[in-house]
């Protein structure tokens, strides 16, 4: 049993289970607002297929509607509960299959199962929109127990709340020189790894945009959390097996029952 997983830059990933492929917060472009792609070719078409992707919470570099739009029709699409009111972009995918989730939930597509889960970070389609809506991460369960945290910081009830899984998929930065509440740095991260315990973890939400015109503002934090996850995760959860993927890489785990 084995469960694929391919990091495609920021916290876009393909995972595949079961021969189910699915795609967590898709963006795919070169710029957006105020950010670049600065490192890492944009995902090839191949990207763009998806039996369901998951948005994780509505900020744009997450919820990114034109990518969205570059799905096939009948894709599902399962977003947080009152992304259709916030996002009315949204409401214009017709062709998708568009679910609103909450915590707690549970969603079968093929051979898995998809479970939401907590997430401890700030929901809202920013920087406009007083709609709250709850940010999530999920659970895909299949030949392996896959964890997409999403945006996240840490949180007592984590560990319970996610439950024994096999992968996790962990951010371990950002898109700026600083990370406010409800993120995780590479040494959160490695705190995150250590309570959840998973065989194998991948890092995430890194080394792929920066802000216009803030090249050398602080830029080991754009390049180095993926190292320092590395190095922290090796001190702090000895057990577990990262694998720091380039962009568009890939990397097959096997799964003992």
């Amino acid at each position: 049993m084995s469960v694929e997983i391919t990091w495609w830059g920021h916290a876009s990933c393909t995972v595949t289970d079961s021969n189910v492929r699915v795609l967590t917060d898709p963006l795919f472009a070169r710029r957006l607002a105020h950010l670049r792609r600065r490192r890492g070719e944009l995902p090839p078409p191949d990207a763009w297929r998806a039996d369901v992707a998951l948005v994780s919470h509505l900020h744009a570099d997450h919820l990114h509607v034109p990518s969205l739009a570059r799905l096939a029709q009948g894709t599902r699409l399962l977003v947080p509960r009152g992304a259709l009111r916030a996002v009315p972009g949204l409401r214009r995918l017709t062709g998708l299959r568009v679910t609103e989730v909450r915590p707690g939930d549970v969603t079968r597509v093929g051979a898995l199962r998809v479970r939401v889960v907590h997430a401890r970070h700030d929901g809202r389609r920013l920087p406009v929109g007083p709609h709250r809506s709850p940010a999530l991460g999920y659970v895909v369960e299949g030949q392996a127990r896959t964890y997409f945290a999403g945006d996240t910081g840490l949180f007592d009830e984590m560990a319970r709340e996610v439950g024994p899984v096999d992968v996790a998929l962990l951010p371990v930065g950002g898109w700026g020189p600083y990370l406010g509440e409800g993120h995780l740095d590479a040494g959160r991260a490695a705190e995150a790894l250590a309570r959840l315990a998973p065989r194998s973890a991948v890092p995430v939400h890194y080394g792929t945009y920066w802000p216009i015109g803030m090249d050398a503002v602080r830029p080991h934090e754009f390049h180095a959390p993926g190292h320092e996850f590395v190095r922290l995760a090796a001190e702090r959860a000895p057990g577990v097996a990262v694998h720091r993927l380039g962009h568009g890489e890939s990397v097959r785990l096997e799964v003992t029952a």
